[in-house]
């Protein structure tokens, strides 16, 4: 998709996402994988500020989008918390930081919208420092037989309507990119993976 299209798209989706109620399981997920964030900390795809009421006090965060209404939302949302927060409108494809630069790296259901995933997997693991962590949830493709054959049927028209991926295999793009899966738990027939990540195998 044409990136110039895709952020218009999210664009247009950063008032739901601002607004919308996530259900107790999204709720304990995001608490369950961002308790463990420490440091300096990158989030990709930042939207609307989702993950901000889960994060451990003391970090630094740095919090990336390339949607400028939803990088708005964010910095409105962080003012509702104490976050030492930077916000950067950029393409996480495109920008880059130093090897090593951060302790931990957040995602949290970006990356079916990247167009070359395993490529921005591979930026993470230079990014992100040795001893580091990179804490993933991501939902892709159905170990169900039958939901997986809808996924792939609806893949085209939610790709031109909200501009994300449905028939991803997130942990086989992590282990694809060279790092170790130090714990994973899958939910929703296996369409939901929380992985704790280190950059190192």
């Amino acid at each position: 998709m044409d990136k110039t299209r895709q952020v218009r798209l999210f664009n247009k989706q950063a008032v739901q996402y601002k607004t919308r109620k996530e259900g107790a399981a999204l709720r304990s997920w995001r608490q369950k994988l961002l308790r463990h964030a420490t440091g300096e900390v990158l989030e990709l795809a930042v939207g609307a500020g989702a993950n901000f009421p889960y994060y451990p006090d003391g970090i630094k965060l740095t919090a990336t989008d390339f949607s400028p209404d939803m990088l708005k939302h964010a910095r409105e949302a962080a003012a509702g918390y104490s976050l030492d927060a930077t916000f950067i409108l950029a393409d996480i494809e495109e920008l880059d930081f130093p090897d090593h630069s951060f302790d931990t790296i957040v995602s949290s259901l970006s990356f079916c919208s990247y167009e070359h995933p395993l490529h921005v997997m591979q930026k993470l693991k230079r990014w992100c420092k040795p001893d580091g962590h990179i804490l993933l949830m991501e939902h892709g493709i159905s170990s169900n037989k039958v939901v997986s054959i809808g996924q792939r049927v609806l893949n085209p028209l939610l790709l031109r309507t909200i501009g994300c991926h449905h028939t991803r295999n997130i942990p086989d793009i992590v282990r694809q990119s060279g790092m170790f899966i130090e714990r994973s738990e899958s939910h929703m027939l296996n369409m939901v993976h929380l992985l704790w990540v280190k950059p190192e195998t």
